[in-house]
């Protein structure tokens, strides 16, 4: 192999959103997750709530979803 091409490859600390933290190889020195095995519901065989508001009040915005149930008018196109 050539020198000098090559990223270093150095012990990373990969910390998760819900404050776990593992160490392991890369070539950055912190990695931030979301979700690790500690959380995901695969490995926990829990349920866990994912943030979803805003996310129907932005569908019925988007589509004009509110003003279609409002009774004597017309859906709109």
């Amino acid at each position: 192999m050539k020198t000098g091409i090559h990223p270093e490859y150095v012990e990373a600390t990969v910390t998760c959103g819900c404050g776990n933290k593992f160490a392991t190889r890369s070539t950055k020195k912190a990695i931030t997750v979301e979700i690790c095995s500690a959380c995901h519901p695969f490995f926990t065989g829990k349920m866990k709530f994912v943030d979803t508001a805003g996310r129907i009040e932005k569908f019925q915005k988007k589509y004009n979803w509110d003003k279609r149930k409002k009774v004597g008018e017309e859906p709109a196109q």
